[in-house]
Formats: structure tokens, C-alpha cells, sequence
């Protein structure tokens, strides 16, 4: 199973590196990686050989990456919240680390000590501590941390634009937006040897504590009765969706509905052990995401997308049909 899922990904991967405006072969692609990366030799035009290298490849290995990790961090946050409308975007984890990377990017604050992806990061756990604070505050039913994550969200988005409005000239403003409807058109290597570990060490984190997410479905006092550390777990495997989340928001922007449909879709096919879930979660939000990036440069001639749109116009029927059937089942 673990070597046809591995095929499924690499598939995908070639596909996103073939299909565009300019349609190279399959075979093509493999030569190219052949010689990039094992010196193969193989007789490649080396137009088709940066095209492929240089920006699709690229672009589609950061795609798979994000769309796993958002897909992950889904699975964790719906898990410990038990509320299936939980996803980073939602709860304003996006939108905090989206404001974080805006004002190191844009007012320079503390660009002596912190990069574009720790101030997401640090953006990112700021939101989701005064949501969580929030929510405390305004009840404790399992609706009280998604309204408080609404709340936060907006509040983020707002900073995020006053920033952006005050402080960008007219380049960086329309830069930045378009960044923050999720842009995966200037993603090159060195992003993706960012994305790469972060998803990779987020997924072992996850799957180390698959068994305590288990235990977490029947409630916090259920986990610490079985030898949970539930703060711990908590902890660290919010840490851990928090930089994974930051990370992607600080390559390609803020990204809505992968993080909630995958988890559910997955559900759907696998069962919600999560030793099988959060892996089956990143396969299908690697594709998911590389097909829509490829939709994203194909759906109009001479035109890209932002992968964020495309995302959002899939994402949502997709939801309302798995609440549709939820509702037929129950």
C-alpha cells in the first residue's frame, strides 16, 4: 500500500511538471529528473529541461507540500477540537500567519532576527492562543472555538489589510494580494526545500501521537483516563500543524478548504484511525492540490489563477455534498 500510494504521488508529481500551456511528454519530464538528478544524459531540449526543472517541478513538489500539511493540520485540529468544521483556515491560524508574514515583509519588524516563515509562525500561534482565549471565555460548547475562530480570522484579515493599505506601495499591495488568494507562481526550489522538511516533520510528529489523537475522540477526560498527556499532546501536536501551517502560508499565501474537505474525504475512505488517516490525509492533499494548481494555468488560456480561487470554487460543493450525505446517513 505504502509503495502504490508513493506511485500515486510521483504520478501526480510528473503530471503537474507535463501539463500546462506548453504540454511536454511524460517521458520527457523523467529524462529531466534522470539527468538532474543521477546524470543520466539523456538527450532533453533544454527549454523543455528548464521549463520542467526550474518552474513546474518545482511548483508541483511545493503544491504536494502544502496541500498535505494543510490536510494534516486539518485532521489534528478536528480531532482535538472534536468539531468537524475545524481547519487552520477557519480557526485564523492562516490569517495570523499571513498578518505575521505581512509585517515582516512589509514594516520590517524584527527583519534583524526573524525570517518570513517564523514571523508567520509566530503570527500563526499568536492567533491561535487568543482564540482559544476567546473561546474560554465565551462558552464551552463545541461551536464556541469555531465562532471565536471566525472572529479571530476577521480580525486578522483586517490587520492584515491596514497593513497593507498604510504601509505597501502600489507594487507590494498588489503583490501581497494577490499572494494572499495563495500564488504558487513564484515558488521555486529553494521553497520547496523549506516545505519539504516542514510537512515531512510534521507528518512523524502527528503519526507519533496517532494513538493518543484516537483516544482524543472521546473527549480530553476519556484521553487523560487512558495515560494521555492531554496538555502535552496538545501541545505539541498544535505546535506542529501551527509550523507546518506558517510555513505554507509564508511560501504561497493563505489556502481555504483543504485543510476541511480532505480530512472528511479521507474519513470517507480509510476510517478514522488516525495511524491510516493522517497519511491517507497527506496523499490526497498532495493531489488534490497539484491538480488545482494545474487547473490554476490551464482553466484560462494566458491566464494563471490563484490556487487559493480554485481551491475555494472545488472546495466548497465538495463540502456541501459530504454534508449532504452526513445528513442522509444520520
Amino acid at each position: 500500500m505504502a509503495l502504490g500510494a508513493l506511485a500515486i504521488l510521483l504520478i501526480s508529481v510528473c503530471m503537474g511538471a507535463a501539463i500546462g500551456e506548453t504540454a511536454i511528454p511524460i517521458a520527457t519530464v523523467a529524462q529531466t529528473i534522470a539527468n538532474r538528478l543521477w546524470g543520466a544524459g539523456y538527450a532533453v531540449s533544454p527549454l523543455d529541461e528548464g521549463i520542467v526543472w526550474s518552474y513546474r517541478l518545482s511548483r508541483a513538489v511545493v503544491a504536494a507540500c502544502c496541500g498535505s500539511a494543510l490536510a494534516i493540520s486539518g485532521v489534528v485540529l478536528q480531532s482535538l477540537l472534536r468539531n468537524p468544521l475545524a481547519d487552520p483556515y477557519i480557526l485564523g491560524i492562516s490569517a495570523g500567519a499571513s498578518t505575521g508574514a505581512v509585517s515582516v515583509a512589509i514594516l520590517g519588524l524584527g527583519t534583524s532576527m526573524l525570517s518570513l516563515p517564523l514571523g508567520a509562525f509566530l503570527g500563526a500561534l499568536t492567533a491561535f492562543l487568543l482564540i482559544s482565549l476567546l473561546a474560554m471565555k465565551t462558552g464551552t460548547g463545541t461551536t464556541a472555538i469555531i465562532l471565536a475562530g471566525v472572529a479571530g480570522s476577521q480580525l486578522f484579515n483586517a490587520l492584515t489589510s491596514f497593513i497593507v493599505t498604510k504601509a505597501a506601495t502600489a507594487e507590494q499591495a498588489r503583490g501581497i494580494m494577490f499572494w494572499l488568494l495563495g500564488n504558487l507562481s513564484g515558488v521555486r526550489w529553494p521553497d520547496a526545500y523549506l516545505a519539504i522538511p516542514a510537512t515531512l516533520l510534521g507528518l512523524v510528529i502527528c503519526l507519533r501521537h496517532s494513538r493518543a489523537l484516537d483516544a482524543f475522540a472521546f473527549g480530553s477526560n476519556s484521553a487523560a483516563s487512558l495515560g494521555i498527556s492531554v496538555l502535552r499532546t496538545q501541545i505539541v501536536v498544535i505546535g506542529a500543524s501551527a509550523v507546518m501551517t506558517a510555513t505554507m502560508v509564508s511560501i504561497v499565501g493563505s489556502i481555504g478548504f483543504v485543510g476541511l474537505v480532505i480530512p472528511h474525504a479521507a474519513r470517507m475512505l480509510v476510517g478514522v484511525r488516525h495511524g491510516v488517516l493522517l497519511p491517507a490525509s497527506a496523499l490526497i492533499g498532495a493531489v488534490f492540490m497539484i491538480l488545482a494548481d494545474i487547473f490554476s494555468r490551464t482553466l484560462i488560456p494566458g491566464q494563471v489563477l490563484p490556487v487559493g480561487v480554485v481551491t475555494a470554487l472545488v472546495g466548497a460543493p465538495v463540502f456541501a455534498v459530504i454534508l449532504s450525505k452526513k445528513r442522509e446517513r444520520a
